[in-house]
């Protein structure tokens, strides 16, 4: 199944079934603060959304994927091809990576598992996509061991994993992004970037509203899903 995202820049091909890509990996790939030239790792590629969104963006990345499961590598590199773009997906579990991938980079992000226990899908591909199985700590962990120091790493979570997202990261240099549904409405998603070794104090930001009252997206939320606008996060250098 073919979707198109930033009003049609990318188009990606996803399983008919289990988990596909959304809101959340272009939300993600807008937060990268990526330059020309720059590094980057993703973890949990999937099929490849966020990275080649991101690469829609950012020109001339040096950018490598891994994802655990061998068809969406495959699926994933089809996609870059499609789309033009030289992106590099291996087949690998981002906690036993081959050693050529265990060095540091600019940007290290994911759309990590995020479901804790009594939140499992009933379809097998999405619970496997979906379910942390108590490690979402370790893939935050291991996300800012692989950033260089002085890069970025970003990743997008549920917004009430956040309390157990901080206490696996320093207590500086850490910015949120809320992302809530409609304004008054508590947050369901929260963009979470660590500059590695910054001393900046933790920024709590004021967040992005996706949907006006009507349902439609809101001019911000437009601006980054249509026309590929970044979020800058506080001590970002976008």
């Amino acid at each position: 199944m073919s979707e198109t995202f930033l009003d049609g820049k990318v188009v990606v091909t996803q399983p008919k079934q289990g988990f596909r890509s959304g809101l959340d990996a272009v939300m993600l790939a807008a937060s990268v603060p990526a330059r020309a030239g720059d590094s980057a790792l993703e973890l949990g590629a999937g099929a490849g959304t966020a990275s080649l969104c991101l690469m829609a963006r950012v020109q001339d990345l040096a950018l490598i994927g891994v994802e655990i499961d061998p068809a969406l590598v495959e699926l994933a590199s089809t996609n870059a091809a499609a789309n033009g773009m030289q992106a590099r997906f291996v087949a690998a579990d981002i906690f036993r990576l081959p050693p050529e991938l265990k060095s540091d980079f600019d940007q290290v992000f994911c759309n990590p598992p995020f479901h804790g226990e009594g939140q499992v899908s009933p379809d097998a591909a999405r619970a496997k996509a979906l379910s942390d199985g108590g490690q979402l700590s370790d893939w935050l962990r291991l996300g800012l061991q692989r950033t260089v120091s002085g890069g970025f790493f970003t990743t997008i979570i549920r917004a009430d994993r956040l309390a157990q997202a901080l206490t696996a990261l320093p207590t500086e240099g850490v910015s949120v992004l809320p992302l809530w549904p409609k304004a008054g409405e508590p947050a369901k998603r929260a963009i979470v970037q660590v500059r590695k070794a910054s001393r900046a104090p933790f920024a709590l930001l004021p967040g992005l509203v996706l949907h006006r009252e009507d349902g439609a997206s809101t001019p911000e939320a437009e601006a980054v899903l249509r026309r590929g606008a970044a979020l800058a996060l506080s001590g970002a250098r976008l």
